[in-house]
């Protein structure tokens, strides 16, 4: 006959095992997570108190602690209460259910972390939050990170306080066509540094916001820029986004988008 030991140990590892979530091995840009949804517990109670706009001590942040900050959810009560003739108006084609709530870690310029969100299309919601996810470990700094909500929705002003910031139904400003900020297939990442800028017939420079003009002239170093092959140009068109850096007719370097 085996001794006791001998039978317990095998069958307690059995246990172990059947109680521990088998995860899949994923690419490095990746979030190891299962399927479209993330939404971990935080390690303490003290974390689950950080709401998004506060400063988070590195001190509560060693290990996995992080990890509890990234996730993505259907859209909370409170935050589509908040939304409601903001960013989400009656003439909206997108449903609630289509639109995914984001929550991030992210640092300023002065080192500091806080708590991030964005609304966004399910269908890039997982791709946003693994991007915020490396851009954050890398340290890339982003000044501010607020539903746009707490700007009323208005596009200028947010842009003003160099807000990251990504659904809001609007239209592409001087047409009729709606942005890809409409449809939450877009982010805007500070855009005061990184304006939409347009050459006009007569040679002069127009910005979007206004305040952000300076900044149109991308041969200066300054702060929260974004440059092509920068961590954050190269994360995004890796998960198959296009920069309006990039565009011919005008350039909309605060602005990402996917097609689908």
């Amino acid at each position: 006959m085996k001794p006791l030991a001998a039978i317990v140990a095998p069958l307690a590892c059995m246990l172990l095992t059947a109680g521990t979530p088998q995860t899949a091995a994923t690419a490095p840009h990746a979030l190891p997570v299962h399927g479209p949804e993330y939404k971990p517990t935080a390690s303490s109670p003290r974390l689950r108190s950080y709401q998004p706009g506060q400063v988070v001590p590195d001190s509560l942040l060693r290990g996995k602690a992080a990890e509890a900050f990234f996730t993505v959810q259907p859209i909370p009560d409170t935050i589509f209460a908040l939304m409601q003739g903001k960013s989400y108006k009656a003439q909206c084609p997108v449903r609630r259910s289509e639109l995914r709530y984001v929550r991030c870690l992210h640092r300023n310029l002065e080192g500091q972390t806080l708590v991030g969100e964005l609304v966004v299309n399910r269908a890039i919601a997982a791709d946003v939050a693994a991007i915020f996810r490396q851009l954050y470990d890398l340290r890339y700094p982003i000044e501010r990170m607020r539903l746009v909500d707490y700007y009323d929705a208005d596009d200028l002003r947010s842009m003003q306080a160099n807000n990251t910031s990504a659904f809001n139904f609007r239209r592409v400003a001087h047409t009729r066509n709606l942005s890809k900020h409409a449809l939450g297939m877009a982010v805007d990442i500070n855009p005061l540094y990184n304006p939409h800028c347009k050459r006009l017939p007569s040679g002069r420079t127009v910005t979007e916001p206004p305040q952000g003009l300076p900044y149109s002239h991308r041969s200066r170093s300054f702060p929260y820029k974004i440059e092509e092959g920068d961590a954050c140009h190269r994360l995004f068109v890796r998960h198959g986004f296009i920069w309006g850096g990039s565009w011919r007719k005008s350039k909309d370097y605060q602005h990402f988008e996917r097609r689908r």
